[in-house]
């Protein structure tokens, strides 16, 4: 006992004191390096809105990730290594060459359990809270470790030119568009976000990047007016018609002199028949189309739709004729096609000509008719088919076979077995399709 009470000295305690200090410390740089990677920009926006000065300052320094992780890494390795260093020293001189095991094992315990699984388990926890927490100290660290921490940043990107790898700090790893799809992926597959509300949100995100071209309506399914036909013809043809506006056409269908919008049609045959004060049929046949018709509005085929939704609502139209680089007739799109992107189909009480559906059947397959686009397919499946190289399911299959398929012909591809039920012609009109 007398041999032994010599050890307990001050210094001990001292180094006991200052092992128990750097275990601390490496909590907090553990801790905050997890707090600020794994914190929500835009939770800490709102928190800094509401004046929160932690959330500020950490906006602040986590916009140079590199140079906050390499400042918070180099804290934490000084601080381990000399507490590592003190605790073998401390236990050699206790117990003598074993002490260097022994010292081992008791601080991998101590760093796992205090200094890196307790901070980074609470922090993961509540990363926005921590982050305000720590954020002004360590900011105080980035600053002091920056001479270090810059040196440190020349180094690794000189190695990694050697390689080819070029580093841009100042990029994102995930695009903000990407994170919020990542985020709705995962909170869906988690049961925490509808389908639906997935659906409408990524419809919205993903404005940008569809054009016009795939979500119009093509030129073989537009009603038209012919101008030079009969004027009880087209009061006729407009009033029996699901649509309210009818592009007018002279002569050809691919020359659109204009649009007829049904109010305007009326309030001219209300006119003629009221004001002017004559017979019935004697006013509509004094009916001119064209003086009711008006100015068409073109777009390129190629526009994006969110461009063309901001057109629609600065020009206050919502109906558009589509052409492509030849200046020729492609098909037509409306507001409600590019809201149907977002919110899925809007149907009313004169929508007597349903959209192409599908049908499930017991067997697992689902039939699909041809004309769906692969969009609202794989929104209504749940699926995964490819929609870079054709807008349509059938459009898919003619694309993959290199052939119009006849009936009853069977593909393989994308994971999926595709089997023609119907065709017309040279257009496939059905589907059956299930995953491989």
């Amino acid at each position: 006992m007398d041999s032994a009470a010599p050890l307990l000295d001050t210094a001990f305690w001292l180094t006991v004191a200052g092992i128990i200090a750097l275990i601390a410390l490496s909590a907090f740089f553990s801790g905050s390096e997890t707090a600020l990677t794994a914190s929500s920009r835009g939770k800490l926006h709102a928190q800094a809105d509401k004046g929160s000065k932690g959330a500020q300052v950490a906006l602040r320094i986590t916009e140079d990730n590199e140079r906050l992780i390499g400042s918070v890494l180099l804290g934490n390795n000084l601080v381990n290594i000399l507490a590592a260093s003190l605790a073998t020293a401390l236990f050699t001189r206790l117990f003598g060459e074993s002490g260097v095991a022994l010292a081992t094992l008791v601080m991998t315990v101590l760093v796992l359990v205090f200094a890196e699984v307790l901070p980074k388990t609470y922090a993961i926890t509540n990363p926005e809270t921590a982050s305000s927490l720590v954020s002004r100290p360590i900011r105080l660290a980035v600053i002091v470790f920056a001479p270090v921490v810059g040196a440190v940043r020349m180094l690794v990107r000189g190695m990694l030119s050697v390689f080819g790898v070029q580093t841009d700090p100042t990029r994102n790893i995930l695009s903000l568009r990407e994170e919020i799809a990542g985020t709705l992926a995962l909170g869906h597959s988690a049961g925490m976000v509808e389908k639906e509300d997935r659906d409408r949100l990524l419809g919205a995100l993903d404005l940008s990047d569809r054009t016009v071209e795939e979500v119009m309506r093509h030129r073989s399914q537009i009603e038209m007016v012919d101008a030079d036909a009969p004027p009880a013809e087209i009061v006729a043809q407009a009033l029996d018609s699901s649509h309210t506006r009818l592009p007018a056409y002279k002569d050809d269908p691919e020359n659109v002199i204009g649009v007829l919008h049904t109010r305007d049609l009326m309030r001219e045959v209300h006119r003629l028949v009221v004001e002017e004060g004559e017979g019935r049929f004697d006013a509509i046949a004094r009916l001119d189309v064209m003086r009711v018709a008006r100015a068409a509005y073109f777009v390129p085929e190629t526009t994006a739709l969110d461009e063309q939704m901001r057109q629609f609502l600065h020009r206050r139209t919502h109906f558009a004729l589509v052409v492509d680089e030849y200046g020729a007739l492609h098909g037509l799109i409306t507001l409600e096609d590019i809201l149907e992107e977002i919110v899925g189909e809007i149907e009313d009480e004169f929508d007597t000509h349903p959209e192409p559906g599908l049908e499930r059947t017991e067997a697992g397959d689902v039939l699909v008719d041809g004309a769906m686009t692969i969009r609202d397919f794989n929104r209504a499946t749940d699926w995964a088919l490819p929609d870079d190289v054709a807008n349509t399911v059938a459009g898919l299959v003619i694309h993959e076979a290199q052939t119009i398929p006849a009936e009853g012909q069977v593909f393989h591809f994308h994971g999926f077995r595709f089997e023609v039920v119907a065709r017309e012609v040279n257009r496939v009109t059905s589907l059956r399709v299930r995953p491989v």
